[in-house]
């Protein structure tokens, strides 16, 4: 083990790698520090309230919008403008932080590139530092990778970069201040930052981030805190930060326009992160009895609670003068078979055409050959616009009723079943073996789908709707007898990962009596 130097009250429970001492400076350690003293008490109140929330919808609870916000909702207010560097955000694509994947994201030709520390990374000590200096060096332009006789490098235009920080919920345990751990999101967001941003500002951009996995808008208003003491004690301006906040939970839906204003001096808009906002609907309703959704392949963002919260989303941003930005369509390009290959292409542009023709701003893709089909279907609507923040959308009107409209409840079938069980011991062995964006069926999955996939299993064995398409039941014992077949078909691909301990995990998790909120924090315990 080794302190590298650390700062008083510091330890890192880590080996250093080379390079490592890059990031892991007194002066970057002891910023994370003052961080995590200013900010940890209030986190931990935060992460008990969502415990005390959870607790009263197992009890029958259910969500609506706040009365005590109602002002905020009926105020004639905007974020403040945004800089130039975020005004053109028609296709973003997103991915995890090795060194190929950040320069061919950044040459991709899209308009900006999330960098992701979160559902796409596998959080290893390895990959969380790793990346901060992958990122250090496509700041400076200096960035390279020579591998399997190519030459990576960045060419003359690249892609915006913004930041995905790990989640309020999970901690980065190698680092501990005063023998307590630290936040994963404080030290992901603290390390880049305190490195980065006046690099970025004196290069036209600046430190712009994606804010994941939040419950309410007093989680916001904490990182807004964070933004004005990070910024006061680099001496930058106020305002310098802008961040993107992820409405990829279900109560966060509730409390779009709340969010927005919590961090309006800081925000670049609201993206609809759809796949963990299904698990977030299934986890958030677990216990209900009238709750049960249909296979994962039939909840599409054209149905009842899905489409009210799109549409939401967009009317919320515009009316505050924010971007909109729509979801990951999972699907990929898939080599050597053109029929399938142009069926998955026709769903990417059905996707993005009508994100586009709603009035959305920009879109995600996985895949640097994706981002022409996305642009074409945006600039088709656009044209030379950067954006369509002038649409409005007053047509649009959402109630609670229409975010809790939980169809379709059927069809459940066992190929669906199978389905989950398969993507979710494929993705939890190559997490495990450290890699967190996994190419699987011809979807790039990563742990938001991978919740969906363990989470929709649990549910369907404890609710009485959890019914097979011919009559089954699903139960425990079902799910147990077709975990070995579905395990010896993911060993079948030649796949790499250590996927007998994901069988395992996987079978725990979803026949358990109880309900893991979430797969990654007892995941993590298994990483060095």
């Amino acid at each position: 083990m080794t302190t590298l130097n650390a700062p008083q009250g510091v330890t890192l429970t880590a080996p250093s790698r080379p390079g490592f001492d890059r990031i892991l400076t007194p002066e970057a350690l002891a910023f994370v520090a003052r961080l995590h003293r200013a900010f940890e008490p209030r986190r931990q109140e935060l992460l008990a309230a969502r415990k005390a929330r959870t607790a009263r919808l197992d009890a029958g609870e259910r969500p609506d919008f706040l009365a005590e916000t109602q002002s905020v909702r009926d105020g004639q207010w905007t974020i403040a403008p945004l800089p130039k560097a975020l005004e053109r955000r028609r296709v973003e694509i997103t991915g995890p932080v090795d060194r190929k994947m950040i320069i061919n994201a950044l040459n991709s030709g899209a308009d900006s590139y999330m960098a992701d520390f979160e559902d796409a990374n596998t959080p290893n000590w390895d990959n969380q530092i790793a990346g901060q200096i992958n990122l250090f060096d496509a700041i400076r332009r200096t960035i390279r990778l020579e591998q399997n006789g190519k030459s990576y490098e960045l060419g003359d235009t690249v892609a915006t970069l913004q930041v995905r920080p790990r989640g309020w919920h999970l901690d980065e345990k190698h680092m501990l201040v005063d023998g307590q751990r630290v936040s994963g999101s404080l030290f992901d967001f603290g390390l880049f930052f305190f490195h980065n941003a006046r690099e970025l500002l004196a290069r036209g951009a600046g430190p712009y981030f994606y804010l994941p996995k939040m419950e309410s808008h007093l989680e916001a208003r904490l990182w807004n805190d964070v933004f004005v003491l990070a910024q006061q004690e680099l001496g930058l301006p106020q305002g310098s930060i802008r961040a993107t906040v992820l409405i990829e939970t279900i109560l966060a839906a509730f409390e779009m326009d709340e969010i927005l204003y919590e961090l309006r001096e800081h925000s670049a808009g609201l993206n609809a992160g759809r796949w963990d906002y299904i698990f977030s609907a299934i986890k958030k309703f677990k216990v209900d009895r009238n709750f049960c959704l249909a296979d994962r392949s039939q909840i599409t963002m054209t149905v009842p609670f899905m489409r009210a919260y799109a549409l939401l989303l967009l009317k919320t941003c515009h009316k505050r003068g924010a971007p909109a930005i729509g979801g990951m369509s999972a699907l990929i390009p898939i080599k050597n078979d053109p029929e399938k290959n142009a069926k998955a292409m026709e769903g990417i542009r059905m996707d993005k055409r009508r994100d586009a023709t709603d009035g959305y701003d920009g879109g995600w893709v996985a895949h640097p050959g994706l981002v022409q089909v996305a642009m074409e279907e945006f600039v088709a609507v656009l044209g030379d616009r950067p954006n369509q923040i002038g649409k409005t959308r007053d047509d649009v009107s959402v109630a609670a009723s229409d975010l809790l409209d939980f169809r379709p409840e059927s069809p459940i079938t066992e190929a669906g079943l199978r389905n989950n069980i398969n993507v979710g011991i494929h993705y939890l062995g190559a997490w495990l073996a450290g890699s967190g964006a996994v190419p699987i069926h011809n979807l790039m999955e990563d742990a938001a789908t991978a919740e969906i996939s363990r989470s929709q299993v649990w549910q369907w064995i404890q609710s009485p709707k959890g019914v097979l398409d011919d009559g089954r039941k699903v139960t425990a014992e079902m799910v147990r007898s077709l975990i070995p077949e579905e395990l010896a078909r993911v060993k079948a691909t030649g796949a790499q990962g250590q996927f007998d301990k994901a069988a395992q995990i996987f079978e725990q998790m979803a026949t358990s009596e109880t309900f893991t909120d979430f797969l990654t924090l007892p995941l993590y315990e298994e990483l060095s």
